[in-house]
């Protein structure tokens, strides 16, 4: 299952268009799409919803227009014998890992954005792979914007890559 992971697109302020690579990335077929939160608008996720099924958290941006669409505050699914979960904000980095250990015992992937920071790393001691796509269209400090894959197959994240998104 190949899964192409967004967040923090912030549409209109933000999101004008789809960057270049994004664009390449869902002509490419993926699985499913997941955006970690801060869509601002259901355009984003309608658009994205053409290339694969989405989807979305809420971020702290997100209005009732995106819970009408189906953005929940959190996500707990299992994908392909994974258990997944996302939530946009997962609070500070020092002492993430086992904050999102607490607040999701059965996960073995957390998802989560707002930070606007890339982040793929697995965490020995809690056994948790932690993903952050970043922003594919406001990278703030980060030198360009980014977004992120992941390949599950048979239970297992087999591959994760934060990739640039213009």
């Amino acid at each position: 299952m190949r899964v192409l992971v967004v967040s923090d697109t912030h549409a209109p302020s933000r999101w004008r268009g789809t960057p270049a690579g994004l664009a390449d990335a869902l002509a490419s077929g993926p699985d499913l799409i997941l955006h970690a939160g801060d869509v601002c608008r259901p355009e984003v996720l309608n658009g994205l919803s053409q290339w694969a099924p989405v989807r979305a958290v809420l971020g702290n941006n997100d209005g009732p227009e995106l819970r009408r669409w189906g953005a929940t505050p959190w996500f707990e699914e299992t994908l392909d014998g994974l258990a997944v979960a996302m939530i946009h904000d997962s609070g500070d980095r020092t002492g993430r890992a086992g904050r999102m250990r607490r607040r999701f015992p059965d996960a073995s992937l957390v998802i989560y954005g707002h930070s606007h920071i890339p982040w793929d790393a697995y965490d020995e001691p809690t056994g948790l792979h932690l993903f952050n796509p970043g922003s594919p269209t406001d990278p703030r400090r980060q030198p360009f914007g980014t977004f992120g894959w992941l390949t599950i197959e048979d239970g297992r994240l087999v591959a994760s890559e934060i990739v640039r998104a213009d």
